[in-house]
């Protein structure tokens, strides 16, 4: 990151003008993990033959592939909004079509609903801007806004903790149908409602996320001074040698720490409150093995 020269203010009235700025501001926010459970994942032809076969499968990996975010206003509460949230997941599993072989590695698609409750305040106005429309490039004036409030979702990859092979249940939770865009990830077209006598597989995720509405507001902030680059950018053409002779010997690596070395209190490990040993244990210094 380039370093920035910034003239740090010594009092509050050292800033030199109060300048009018239109940014978002979050009205309100939640955070929350849930431990979704037993969540169907749907399957491309290929892999839905290969999970017919199947005697047993095992989770590797997750991702969030998008979230679509319907934001309406509470009837019975002014200013609050209701966001619902689905978010799709793809899904990587190892296949095993017979006891002590090698797994074949499939993908899937699963998809989970969460709603919020969240405040974002009212507004009336229509936001008319002079930018260019996706869809629509010869019109300029386009509404870049209504009345509802912007609502923001991060979440990072959920954690992959189980899958089991299960029966086909009721087809309550098969979804309307699965967006091309998110089937293509898994490499083709998925029938949510399939025939009833395959196989299918439920997974269970952790997922952690992050919910706030925002609302585009003029805002009065102090300007102290511009933000003007220092640091040069960097066009060396240094050769992959003299790049790696500049990394720090990776010694952590070499002599993993102890738990004591991580944790400041007793471990009970032999250790003192304060993370050393009471015993004299023979340890490489790192300095002596830096280049």
């Amino acid at each position: 990151m380039a370093d920035i020269r910034q003239n740090c203010p010594t009092d509050s009235s050292d800033f030199k003008e109060a300048v009018c700025v239109d940014a978002g501001r979050v009205y309100d926010s939640c955070c929350d993990r849930d431990c979704v459970t037993d969540m169907r994942v749907y399957f491309p032809k290929d892999a839905q033959c290969l999970i017919n076969d199947a005697c047993s499968v095992r989770i590797k990996s997750a991702e969030v592939i998008d979230v679509n975010i319907d934001v309406e206003p509470v009837t019975f509460k002014r200013g609050f909004y209701s966001a619902d949230l689905t978010f799709f997941f793809a899904v990587q599993l190892d296949v095993f079509t017979a006891p002590h072989t090698c797994p074949v590695t499939v993908k899937g698609i699963c998809f989970y609903n969460k709603k919020a409750i969240l405040y974002g305040s009212e507004g009336n106005v229509k936001t008319f801007t002079n930018e260019y429309v996706a869809d629509d490039c010869c019109n300029r004036r386009t509404v870049a806004g209504g009345n509802a409030p912007r609502c923001v979702v991060q979440a990072v990859d959920p954690i992959a903790l189980s899958a089991r092979i299960g029966d086909c249940r009721c087809r309550d939770d098969v979804p309307g149908y699965i967006p091309a865009s998110i089937a293509s990830v898994v490499g083709g077209c998925i029938d949510p409602c399939s025939d009833p006598d395959n196989k299918t597989v439920y997974v269970t995720l952790g997922l952690f996320t992050v919910i706030q509405l925002i609302r585009n507001v003029q805002m009065l902030v102090p300007v102290y001074d511009f933000c003007v680059p220092e640091k040069q950018c960097n066009d060396s053409t240094d050769g992959p040698c003299d790049v790696f002779r500049r990394i720090k010997f990776p010694t952590d690596d070499f002599f993993p720490p102890r738990p004591c070395d991580i944790d400041d209190g007793d471990c009970g490990c032999g250790c003192t409150a304060d993370g050393h040993s009471k015993r004299k244990v023979s340890r490489p210094i790192k300095g002596d093995l830096q280049t």
